[in-house]
C-alpha cells in the first residue's frame, strides 16, 4: 500500500512539473510572438542588388532581432512606394532619399527612411583599357539618354578629368550641350540606361548605373572609376511614417547601424559599394 502511494505521488509530481514547464514555455512563446520574434516581413525591392542585400546580409541579422525579411520584386520604381503606403508590404529598399522625398511629395505619401545602406553608384567600365589615363583621343563613350542618369554621367566624367561642365548651370540637369571642355574629343553615344552594359563590347568606355551594372554581373571592383555618391543619392530602408517608432523599424535601424552589419558587408559581394557617411 505504501509503495502504491509513493508511485502515485511521483506520477502526480511529474505531471505538475510537466504542466509547469509547459505553462512556462507557452508564456515564453507568447511573449516571443508578442515581441515579433520569428515574424516574416515583406520588403519591396526593384531589380538590382538590394534584394540580394536584404536576403544575404540584412535578414540574417534582423532574425536575431526577431524578424525574418523576405523580398517582393517590383519591376518599376513606382509600385514599391504605393504598395508600402497601402500596407501591401511592410517596408522597401530600392530608392535614394532624393527620390523618396520627391515621389512622396508628388503622390501625397507619408513614408520615412529609417536607415541608409551601402549603395552601388555609376561606374566607368571598359574592355579595351585598364585605366583612364589610357583613354585615347576620339574615344567612343556610351552614356545614358535619360536626364537623371545623363547629368550624373557628366559629373562622373568631370570628376575624372575627362570633361569640364559649364559653371553657370545646374549640374544636376546637365546635358552634353553643357560640356565646356572635352580635351580628349570624346565621341558620345547615347543609349537607354538598360542597354549600356551591353555596349561595353562596342565602345571604348561605358558609364553604367549601379542597378544595371549589377544585373549585367559587372564587378564594381573592375570599374575604372566609381561614382562618389552624395548622401541624398544613397539608398534607404523605408517604412510608413506611422510605423517609424515601431518594433520592426527599431530592429532594422539597430541592425543597419551595427558593427555586425559593417562586418557582414565587408565580407560580401557589396564590399565595394559606396558606404553611408556615418561609416567613415
Amino acid at each position: 500500500m505504501k509503495l502504491k502511494k509513493f508511485v502515485t505521488g511521483v506520477i502526480t509530481l511529474g505531471a505538475l512539473v510537466t504542466l509547469a514547464s509547459c505553462s512556462s514555455g507557452n508564456e515564453k512563446n507568447a511573449q516571443t510572438a508578442a515581441d515579433g520574434a520569428g515574424k516574416e516581413v515583406v520588403v519591396g525591392v526593384a531589380p538590382g542588388p538590394y534584394g540580394d542585400m536584404v536576403t544575404a546580409v540584412i535578414s540574417p541579422l534582423t532574425e536575431k532581432e526577431g524578424y525574418k525579411l523576405t523580398t517582393k520584386l517590383f519591376n518599376d520604381y513606382v509600385q514599391p512606394n504605393k504598395a508600402l503606403a497601402s500596407k501591401q508590404i511592410d517596408a522597401n529598399l530600392f530608392q535614394h532619399t532624393a527620390y523618396l522625398e520627391k515621389f512622396s511629395a508628388d503622390n501625397n505619401l507619408d513614408l520615412t527612411a529609417i536607415g541608409t545602406v551601402p549603395t552601388l553608384g555609376m561606374g566607368i567600365y571598359s574592355k579595351k583599357i585598364t585605366r583612364l589615363a589610357d583613354v585615347k583621343d576620339g574615344a567612343t563613350v556610351a552614356i545614358a539618354n535619360d536626364a537623371s542618369n545623363l547629368a550624373r554621367t557628366l559629373q562622373l566624367l568631370e570628376a575624372n578629368n575627362l570633361v569640364t561642365i559649364k559653371t553657370d548651370i545646374d549640374e544636376t540637369k546637365a546635358t552634353v550641350d553643357d560640356i565646356a571642355q572635352n580635351p580628349k574629343n570624346l565621341e558620345f553615344k547615347t543609349l537607354d540606361a538598360a542597354q549600356l552594359a551591353r555596349a561595353i563590347d562596342t565602345v571604348d568606355l561605358a558609364l553604367v548605373p549601379g542597378n544595371f551594372a549589377w544585373a549585367a554581373k559587372l564587378d564594381p571592383a573592375d570599374a575604372l572609376a566609381l561614382e562618389k555618391l552624395k548622401e541624398e543619392y544613397k539608398n534607404v530602408f523605408v517604412v510608413p511614417t506611422a510605423d517609424k517608432e515601431g518594433k520592426l523599424a527599431k530592429a532594422v535601424e539597430k541592425v543597419l547601424t551595427s558593427q555586425a552589419f559593417k562586418d557582414a558587408i565587408a565580407k560580401s559581394d557589396f564590399k565595394d559599394f559606396d558606404k553611408p557617411a556615418d561609416w567613415q
